[in-house]
């Protein structure tokens, strides 16, 4: 198996990681991929395939938010709306930050806490950048 053959199912064709490491895409801070399985690998190599999640930090985002499993439909609304509502509250300059969405999602989670049940509300994963890692070091 090919990881960078892993690709979204688009209307008209696939769009494989491939294809979205290949552009040039500027400012690719941020990715929310609300559709099940986008953090899973082959099963058969588990560790050696890049699922789309990963995939698409490795192609340049800093940020992306995948789902392990499947989840109720009415669950997933609820805590992507709760997610952006978060991410959106307090823009500077009218920019999102995408170094809150671990916290937004956090917070996107407990809000379902008391009618979802712990399986439903831990599909989602969120893998970043640090923002550590992003800091030019200084030269002496």
């Amino acid at each position: 198996m090919q990881p960078y053959n892993s690709h979204f199912v688009m209307r008209d064709e696939h769009l494989t990681l491939l294809d979205i490491m290949e552009r040039d895409i500027p400012h690719t801070e941020f990715a929310f991929l609300s559709t099940c399985h986008t953090a899973v690998g082959d099963e058969e190599t588990p560790d050696k395939v890049i699922h789309l999640t990963a995939g698409l930090q490795f192609s340049g985002f800093k940020s992306v938010i995948g789902m392990l499993w499947e989840v109720d439909d009415s669950v997933a609304k609820h805590v992507v709306k709760t997610f952006y509502e978060n991410m959106f509250k307090d823009l500077k300059d009218g920019v999102m930050d995408c170094t809150k969405a671990a916290w937004a999602l956090n917070r996107a989670t407990h809000a379902v806490k008391k009618e979802v049940p712990l399986e439903q509300r831990m599909v989602f994963i969120h893998i970043e950048i640090s923002r550590y890692l992003l800091v030019k070091p200084t030269s002496r």
